[in-house]
């Protein structure tokens, strides 16, 4: 059963920490009242952390002020969370996680759920495990730079097949401390590589680079290998049906090599109300190098998805946006 141990609020939001139902400790920040109409939760992407939702957070907050109740956490294994049994490091367990979150959190009223990469898979696992609550509880979903499957198959993703990956994984599992170590020391040039994967084509502000840099680096290598192996199993197409029943927003950048756009438009095309939203010249870490246009996309959503809620005309069916 999942528990609440909730501190005082600070300017950052109310910092609150929920139990999953093993115990792992999962750090979390809401913003807005709790009573408000809508609540939106927002899930992270492999490697990262809450934080990596700031820029988008800071153009919501200035959009909805008190209107919307917000919901960032860290992942097990992420950020300010706590570490688990790297077998629990799976993305149907983070959709165990993300349960939790909500029943502790939002026991009711209509939730939308936005996710980044990792985090939008975490979403699609939800789906499929917790049917019931779409188009009930659920009322929207955001699916940003992510896939439905075969992020194998084309893009950086390639790699994790490789067999230098396996054998990366079985290094990890058995000597953590020294390969932590070992990636430590390999800083100076994993920096330069992370800017050309996660980054787009357009030139990023340094402190944008050393957020994304400082969050992938603060991850064990530990957490970082032990999530490939669902990463390379992925496949949640089958519950791709189940999201037509409510309003869907996918978006992701032109520029990503990581997660080609190919499998966002692969992934709209078998969602009947399906938003499908280019951001040209951005890269895998759209929500940092382009938060307020993604920003616009969420409200967006979230406008449409509680419209459709209340029985009423959202006045915009599902269509193809560029934004350059």
């Amino acid at each position: 059963m999942s528990t609440i141990d909730t501190r005082a609020a600070d300017f950052d939001g109310h910092p609150i920490t929920v139990s999953a139902d093993d115990g792992v400790r999962l750090a979390v920040r809401e913003f807005g009242p709790t009573e408000a109409a809508v609540t939106v939760v927002f899930v992270h992407g492999h490697c990262l952390r809450a934080e990596s939702w700031a820029f988008m957070r800071g153009h919501l907050l200035r959009i909805w002020g008190d209107d919307t109740h917000m919901v960032f956490y860290d992942h097990r294994g992420h950020g300010d969370s706590g570490n688990a049994d790297p077998s629990t490091y799976t993305i149907e367990q983070l959709a165990r996680d993300l349960d939790a979150v909500l029943r502790t959190l939002v026991p009711t009223g209509p939730v939308v759920l936005v996710g980044h990469s990792m985090g939008a898979m975490t979403v699609l696992a939800y789906a499929r495990l917790y049917p019931e609550t779409i188009g009930t509880r659920v009322v929207g979903v955001g699916l940003i730079s992510s896939a439905a499957n075969g992020v194998t198959r084309v893009g950086l993703g390639r790699l994790l097949s490789a067999p230098a990956v396996t054998s990366l994984r079985l290094a990890v599992r058995r000597a953590p401390r020294a390969m932590q170590a070992s990636k430590h020391l390999s800083r100076r040039i994993f920096e330069p590589i992370m800017r050309d994967v996660t980054l787009g084509t357009r030139k990023v502000s340094p402190r944008m680079l050393a957020v994304a840099t400082a969050m992938l680096n603060d991850t064990s290598l530990l957490t970082m290998a032990s999530f490939l192996e669902s990463l390379i199993r992925f496949d949640e197409t089958a519950i791709l049906h189940r999201l037509g029943s409510i309003p869907v927003l996918v978006l992701a950048g032109s520029a990503d090599i990581m997660i080609p756009f190919a499998h966002s438009v692969v992934l709209a095309s078998q969602v009947d109300d399906a938003e499908l939203v280019r951001l040209d010249g951005a890269g895998h870490s759209v929500i940092l190098e382009r938060a307020e246009e993604v920003a616009a996309a969420v409200v967006g959503l979230v406008a449409r998805a509680t419209a459709a809620a209340r029985g009423e005309d959202p006045d915009c069916g599902p269509e193809y946006a560029i934004a350059g």
